[in-house]
């Protein structure tokens, strides 16, 4: 079963190809792949971001507040409409993530964001986090607003498996066709060589991690999936209204 409640450090890294390679192949020596990528093989993730017309969650987000707080509707692949996926309220508290999720099908999941209503309860659901979830929705008026989907290698720690390191790859978006079942298709927000590490512990990373990135050259970034891609259509919009007033 998926763990529904935690909080962890995250640190995120960029990367190219070359430097991807080199750190994921020495971390091989403390660390084995997820199952879903136990043959060579990517697992995708879609990702239905909710905001309000004002773009007020991502917008307080991005000022970097010491408390900031996110709804997202998560998939693995492309859904169909029957499928179970994950609406999960993430929080970050002076720099510890706290994520809460809980199991919905695709259609209670939309039902419940448009109406805030509590769904019947099923056994796949986390009665706890529902009503978090609606308290949420209560404040404020949300509504679908960007599709962010990316390619994946996920690899824990041999001798412990709070140690988590993903890798993120062809990250992409929309902001049209916002539902998960409508696939997976987006403009790219970084350059294809282009990898986002993101180092995940409950505690502080272990001392020959610390050892390995401080070799490699390799150091923390802030770097928000969403955030990038706002500031990228916020650009856009400005070139766009720029031309109308030439």
């Amino acid at each position: 079963m998926a763990i529904e409640v935690f909080n962890r450090h995250e640190n995120k890294y960029l990367m190219d190809n070359q430097s991807f390679v080199e750190i994921y192949n020495r971390l091989l020596d403390y660390m084995e792949l997820d199952e879903y990528n136990k043959n060579d093989q990517f697992y995708s993730i879609s990702n239905l971001y909710f905001d309000t017309d004002q773009h007020s969650i991502i917008r307080t987000s991005l000022a970097k507040p010491k408390y900031r707080e996110k709804l997202r509707l998560r998939a693995y692949g492309v859904p169909k409409q029957d499928a179970k996926v994950y609406l999960e309220l993430k929080k970050k508290v002076f720099g510890l993530v706290n994520k809460r999720r809980t199991g919905l099908t695709l259609d209670e999941a939309y039902e419940f964001v448009r109406t805030g209503a509590e769904p019947e309860l099923k056994p796949y659901m986390n009665k706890q986090v529902i009503q978090e979830i609606k308290y949420f929705l209560g404040r404020y008026e949300l509504q679908p607003k960007v599709y962010l989907a990316y390619d994946r290698i996920a690899m824990f720690c041999k001798n412990n498996r709070d140690l988590r390191v993903t890798f993120d790859t062809n990250i992409r978006s929309r902001r049209h066709d916002l539902r998960l079942e409508a696939g997976d298709h987006g403009d790219l927000i970084m350059a294809k060589d282009q990898w986002l590490m993101e180092v995940k512990a409950e505690k502080t990373v272990p001392v020959w991690l610390a050892q390995l990135l401080s070799e490699l050259g390799m150091f923390r970034m802030g770097f928000s999936k969403y955030g990038n891609e706002y500031r990228m259509n916020i650009r856009q919009e400005e070139r766009i209204k720029e031309r109308f007033l030439l």
